[in-house]
């Protein structure tokens, strides 16, 4: 059988050390099958398991292997579309619902940290920087609208604020939230995955889902076993490829780029950000950076629609890293690697259930490490019965992409080329 190891990543390379997880081999029975051990996955499984359900998780490759142990690990609040586009979207009591929820899977986070010890580097602050005076309105205007829904963590940051926490001459202003923050994301994962094993879930690694046998009582296929249950969660969302084709029809894997430096002086990290705050500008193709536990610097940005890994990730965000920070021009990058993210042509999450009993959750745009541990709460109220916060996200809009499969990458990336125009132009 087939080994799939982790990318050479920063995080595969600094992972906290793990037990051996087999293949799954013959036939098991559960009460509810999850279908990936990512975010989504792994946050739905341990809110089930806390509720006494029997759960299995069958992963294609590795815990975290997706775009959960490679993102930019920044904790970052809301959705990759704000409250206000939502509540143009849907009617006043399904606004209300989702932005109160736009706040709670950081709090997720922090609360899976502390109760199951997670060793994740973790660390709270994050900036978002304005780079001309529209994204510095448009800052003001956002946190007027998290303030309506609770949301106080926040600071305005003039120009001479922004370079106390970031030593950048790009950024005219600021805003501060103290909720978001920054973590190993892989590590994070693992750690979540140790709490699912110690309530009595199973996790199969090297162990794809091939085929689901739908029907009352539904069967996940694999290689060289299957698993009866009677409710499955399809949390594969960038990795789930045609497994449900109703799914892939909706959305569109795309890659993103991270560099990762060798490790700084402790002066050289503190000049860069003295307060070990996250950082991402507001542009449309952002970039966004952070420190690690070791103190090397991790950089990324850029979109590849289609999710092709392109030649040279260093000749492609070194640029943008040297940019921010000329000062690091000798500095040796020591890992580049690309992961994959789902985009959805609303760039809001697509959450729902095909028949009676097959949950999904996948399309976070860009956005995923708060939105998947919430997402795995909501899936778990729907299989206990308490569907109000599922049937609100259920109830978004999601569109085909015109031209469909065919054509969705060289439509979104004409949008995204339109867009990031508009950035550079300053409009």
């Amino acid at each position: 059988m087939a080994n799939t190891p982790y990318p050479q990543s920063y995080y595969a390379a600094s992972a906290n050390p793990v037990p051996p997880r087999p293949a799954l081999q013959g036939e098991v029975e559960t009460d509810i099958c999850v279908i990936g051990a990512g975010y989504t996955g792994l946050s739905s499984a341990l809110f089930l398991l806390e509720n006494g359900f029997k759960v299995t998780v069958v992963e294609a490759a590795k815990v975290g292997f997706g775009a959960s142990g490679r993102n930019g690990g920044q904790i970052v609040n809301s959705y990759s579309r704000d409250i206000d586009v939502i509540e143009r979207t849907v009617g006043p009591r399904e606004a209300q619902l989702l932005g109160a929820m736009a706040f709670e899977g950081g709090r997720i986070i922090r609360e899976r940290v502390a109760k199951y010890n997670i060793q994740c580097d973790l660390k709270d602050g994050g900036v978002f920087a304005a780079i001309t005076p529209k994204q510095m309105a448009h800052l003001e205007s956002q946190k007027r609208l998290w303030e309506r829904y609770g949301h106080t963590q926040l600071e305005l940051m003039d120009q001479k604020r922004i370079r106390e926490v970031v030593a950048c001459d790009s950024y005219i202003g600021g805003m501060l939230d103290m909720s978001g923050g920054h973590i190993h994301p892989l590590n994070l994962a693992l750690g979540e995955a140790a709490a699912v094993e110690s309530l009595g879930g199973v996790i199969y690694e090297q162990t794809p889902a091939i085929r689901i046998e739908r029907g009352a009582n539904p069967v996940v296929h694999t290689p060289q076993g299957k698993i009866r249950a009677k409710y499955i969660i399809v949390a594969g969302n960038a990795y789930l490829g045609n497994l449900v084709p109703e799914l892939a029809s909706k959305s569109m894997p795309c890659g993103t780029q991270v560099i990762t430096t060798e490790p700084l002086s402790d002066e050289l990290a503190r000049t860069l950000l003295p307060q070990d705050y996250c950082v991402e500008d507001c542009n449309y193709l952002l970039d966004y950076y952070r420190l690690t536990g070791d103190k090397r610097l991790i950089f990324g940005g850029g979109v590849v629609y289609g999710a092709r890994d392109p030649a040279n990730i260093e000749a492609i965000i070194r640029p943008k890293m040297l940019k921010a920070f000329p000062q690091l021009k000798d500095v040796k990058i020591d890992y580049a690697w690309t992961g994959n993210f789902l985009l959805t042509l609303s760039r809001l999450p697509q959450v729902g259930r095909i028949g009676d009993n097959i949950y999904y959750s996948q399309g976070c745009s860009g956005h995923g490490v708060t939105y998947t541990h919430l997402a795995g709460k909501v899936l778990a109220e729907a299989l206990r019965g308490q569907a109000e916060r599922f049937d609100a996200f259920a109830g978004l809009p999601h569109y085909p992409f015109p031209g469909g499969q065919l054509l969705r990458v060289p439509f979104s990336a004409m949008g995204a080329w339109y867009y990031s125009l508009r950035d550079r132009l300053g409009f």
